[in-house]
């Protein structure tokens, strides 16, 4: 029998209404009101139209909140005036970009996580014509998914194997197979496979990795989602919620 956060992520890909009632936003950011909030979602949900909205949220998800990465775009589009075409993005310089970061404070790191938005947005124009929904369209293999996001600027394997994973998961994208999508082994992935007992305490990410392709080598990233959802609502650092926790039966942490 497959691990119970496995059966809970191909739970996930089979409700309807989850993948239906996407939402990046699991907290409102600071200064962000309710209806903000909801068009930055739906920007971010909008592969169709925008589909270069969702990766370049995917590559300013670093070392701050998701929620606040993920809400950079919608600043960005409502800066210019409500205008977010690559034709439009593409015309302004690294430094007009440094400028909107800085003044702004859409991140932690305005200037580094600028010239990042910059030379993505070109590279989409240049290599994808604009439209970077060109890496998924046609049932290509996880591994060249990967690839491809692995080649923006600045972006490492975590955040390529995270935006593959969201298209599969949230999306329902169909590739040709799944098991180059890794688990991205943030804070949440390693202490709920630490406190689980599945990897030891001390366990590397490089294990951490592979451990998750032990569990269910067809799409080692199914446990991605179930991780980050139990690690946010219930197994935080201190106090964990073991009593409401969906895998307390199956956790030698319980408490």
């Amino acid at each position: 029998m497959n691990h119970k956060l496995v059966e809970m992520g191909l739970q996930k890909r089979r409700d309807v209404k989850y993948v239906r009632d996407i939402n990046f936003f699991e907290k409102t950011p600071a200064g962000v009101t309710a209806a903000e909030e909801k068009t930055a979602n739906e920007l971010a949900k909008n592969i169709k139209n925008y589909p270069h909205a969702l990766v370049l949220a995917g590559l300013m998800d670093r070392q701050i909140s998701a929620e606040k990465a993920w809400i950079i775009p919608y600043k960005i589009k409502e800066i210019r005036g409500g205008v977010f075409d690559i034709k439009d993005l593409v015309t302004l310089s690294e430094t007009e970009y440094i400028n909107i970061f800085e003044n702004n404070k859409l991140h932690r790191f305005n200037k580094k996580m600028a010239i990042v938005f910059h030379k993505a947005v070109n590279r989409i124009q240049d290599e994808y014509g604009g439209d970077v929904s060109k890496i998924w369209t046609g049932k290509p293999s996880s591994a060249k998914v990967v690839f491809e996001f692995s080649l923006f600027y600045g972006c490492g394997i975590k955040i390529s194997t995270m935006l593959a994973n969201i298209l599969v998961r949230h999306f329902l994208i169909e590739l040709s197979d799944y098991y180059s999508i890794d688990v991205s082994p943030d804070v949440h992935v390693k202490r709920i496979m630490k406190r689980t007992g599945l990897v030891p305490t001390d366990a590397k990410t490089e294990s951490i990795v592979y451990k998750a392709r032990e569990l269910y080598p067809e799409f080692p990233g199914i446990i991605d989602n179930s991780c980050w959802e139990i690690g946010r609502k219930y197994c935080k650092e201190k106090p964990p919620d073991c009593e409401k926790c969906p895998i307390n039966d199956v956790c030698k942490m319980v408490l």
